[in-house]
């Protein structure tokens, strides 16, 4: 089967279409054919070396697929080698899809969508009537975590994003306004996945009891060490988040990402697809992602 892996690890150079025997499935697993691969930003820190749990080398990067079955079903599926035509997936990751669902706006659902979803419910802990600002607030996570903050009752919903056209694209997906550094009022929660100076801003503009959920480090640059006194001073947190963990609690993967599903369909939630690129472009839809001239979601087409 034709595959994307990478030898050693760098930058999207590294990534190169190859020839590799197709997986075969173990006890409870499936073997699904792949119609399109999700691309995330963390795929690009796996591909560096930078991300937490690196992988062993060589290695074929991708976490989520939409492909079918053997059986013929049209699934979204949870896996660790996406970047093929065949992957691999425990039957408990596997979750049928409705027919008018299209592949991009169904993979920004799994890594996105739930890592969306645990931002805001399991780490930040968001209550009715909060303030909550989303860094990135038009990428995959953002713009998502934008909709879904006002779906679960904050108060007001702040976006940053680098450019107009992104955040134009966080107001039309109900954000109450575009925030720059320093805030005009203190924030309750702040969602970062940039790291870098921004972080720093952040951790200066929390609310009394404020969090300050860190979730990546997009500017790749080291974090301020935070000192305990400064914390202590306000009650104000900061967690770390992690999805790989999170997801190991019962209930973590597929009760979030049915009601993520059950959202779709009732037009409360808009995920949001952008650039399609062949298998065989991986690298340079990681070249685009690495440069920030995405919004929402980026699939890398498998078969028809």
């Amino acid at each position: 089967m034709l595959a994307i892996r990478f030898d050693r690890f760098g930058g999207p150079e590294v990534l190169n279409p190859v020839e590799v025997p197709a997986p075969i499935p173990g006890p409870g697993e499936v073997l699904i054919s792949v119609e399109a691969a999700g691309v995330n930003f963390s795929d690009t820190h796996l591909t560096d070396g930078s991300y937490l749990g690196a992988d062993r080398l060589p290695h074929i990067p991708g976490s989520e697929v939409v492909g079918r079955t053997p059986d013929g079903r049209r699934v979204l599926a949870r896996v660790s080698n996406g970047y093929a035509e065949f992957a691999v997936a425990k039957e408990s990751h596997v979750f049928d899809l409705p027919p008018d669902l299209d592949a991009g706006r169904a993979l920004a659902l799994m890594t996105q969508g739930l890592t969306a979803w645990h931002l805001l419910r399991t780490a930040a802990r968001l209550s009715p009537g909060e303030t909550v600002v989303v860094h990135s607030a038009a990428g995959g996570v953002g713009s998502l975590a934008v909709q879904l903050a006002g779906e679960f009752g904050a108060g007001r919903v702040l976006a940053q994003a680098s450019t107009p056209e992104k955040e134009r694209l966080a107001l039309s997906l109900g954000a109450d306004g575009i925030v720059a550094y320093p805030l005009g009022e203190p924030a309750d929660i702040v969602l970062d996945a940039v790291g870098g100076p921004l972080f720093d801003r952040a951790l200066d503009s929390l609310a009394p009891l404020g969090r300050l959920v860190t979730y990546g480090n997009a500017a790749r640059t080291p974090f301020t060490p935070v000192d305990p006194v400064r914390l202590r001073a306000t009650g104000t947190s900061v967690i770390g988040f992690w999805l790989r963990p999170a997801l190991a609690a019962p209930g973590a993967l597929g009760t979030p990402l049915k009601a993520l599903l059950g959202l779709v369909a009732q037009g409360r939630l808009r995920p949001i697809a952008h650039r399609v690129y062949p298998l065989v472009d991986a690298r340079r839809a990681h070249e685009d992602l690495l440069a920030r001239e995405t919004v929402g979601k980026l699939t890398l087409t498998v078969s028809p």
